[in-house]
C-alpha cells in the first residue's frame, strides 16, 4: 500500500542499489553493511551506478547482516531516500543515456525500522538475482528499440542520399548491410521474446534463457546501430543526425544488468 502501489502508478519512483565501487560484477560481495540494534537496523556503506538515485522516493539497498554466511547473510531494506543519512554523493557525467541520472548513494548511519527488511533475513542475494532476470528481459528491449530506430533511420537517408548518380540503397553494398542489420534485429527479437515467455511460465532454466536473450541482443544491436552510423557517413558522426545518440545509448546495454562476459558465465554454468 504504501510504496508499491504509487510506483506502479508512477507517482513515485523506486531505484535499485546493489552494485557498489568495489562490487560490480562480483555483487555478492557486499561491502555495505545493515546492523541489527534492538528494534533497528543501521546501514552504512556506498552504492554505486544507481539508475534514478538522484530522483528516486524509495531505495532497494542491499546489505551484508551476517558476514559470516555469505550470500546467505545478505538482505534487502526499503530504504526512503529522505533518511537521515541517504546522500546522494554524486551524479555521473555519462557517454550516453544522458535523459536518466546515474549516482554514488553514501549511506552513513541510515537507522531503518525493524519492518523495513524486505522479505526475510539471509533473502536479499536471492532478490537481487530474481530481480535482475528481469531487467536483462528490459535491457534487452531497450536495446531492441533503440536499432529498430537506427534500421529505420538508415533505410530512410539510403533511399535519400545519392552517389554515383542513384540513391545509395541501389548499391549492393549498402543493400547488403541493411539485409543483414534486419535480420540480426529479426533474430534478437525473437530470441528476446522467447526468453520473456520462459520468465513468465516459471522455467526452470529462465535465467539463462534471460542471459542468452540479453548477450545476444545487446551485441547484435550495437552492430546495428554501428553499421546505421556508417551507412550515414560523416553525417552519421555529427549531432544534426540522431545516429551518434543511438551509437552512445546503445553501448553501455553490453554492461547494464552484468556485463556480458558475465551472462556468458552464467550460460556455461547452466
Amino acid at each position: 500500500e504504501e510504496w508499491l502501489k504509487p510506483i506502479a502508478q508512477g507517482s513515485k519512483i523506486g531505484c535499485f542499489a546493489l552494485s557498489e565501487p568495489g562490487t560490480g560484477s562480483d555483487a555478492a560481495a557486499q561491502s555495505t553493511v545493515a546492523e541489527k540494534k534492538g528494534n533497528e537496523w543501521v546501514i552504512r556503506g556506498a552504492k554505486n551506478w544507481i539508475t534514478n538515485g538522484a530522483q528516486a522516493d524509495l531505495c532497494i539497498v542491499f546489505a551484508m547482516g551476517d558476514k559470516s554466511k555469505g550470500v546467505k547473510g545478505i538482505n534487502a531494506y526499503l530504504v526512503p531516500t529522505d533518511t537521515p543519512g541517504f546522500v546522494v554523493a554524486k551524479n555521473e557525467e555519462k557517454l550516453g543515456i544522458k535523459a536518466s541520472s546515474t549516482s554514488q548513494i553514501s549511506l552513513d548511519e541510515v537507522v531503518l525500522p525493524e519492518g523495513a527488511l524486505l522479505g526475510n533475513v539471509g533473502d536479499g542475494f536471492k532478490i537481487a538475482m530474481s530481480t535482475l532476470d528481469g531487467g536483462r528481459i528490459g535491457i534487452a528491449a531497450q536495446a531492441l528499440g533503440i536499432a529498430q530506430a537506427s534500421l529505420e533511420c538508415a533505410v530512410e537517408y539510403a533511399q535519400q542520399r545519392k552517389a554515383f548518380e542513384q540513391p545509395i540503397a541501389k548499391l549492393q553494398a549498402i543493400q547488403f548491410k541493411l539485409a543483414d542489420m534486419a535480420t540480426e534485429l529479426i533474430a534478437a527479437r525473437q530470441m528476446v521474446w522467447l526468453a520473456a515467455s520462459r520468465l513468465d511460465e516459471g522455467h526452470p532454466e529462465a535465467t539463462a534463457f534471460c542471459a542468452m536473450a540479453k548477450r545476444l541482443a545487446t551485441d547484435r544491436c550495437f552492430d546495428v546501430c554501428n553499421t546505421a552510423l556508417q551507412i550515414h557517413g560523416g553525417y552519421g558522426y555529427i549531432r544534426e543526425y540522431p545516429l551518434e545518440r543511438h551509437v552512445r545509448d546503445v553501448r553501455v546495454h553490453q554492461i547494464l544488468e552484468g556485463t556480458n562476459e558475465i551472462m556468458r558465465v552464467i550460460i556455461a554454468r547452466r
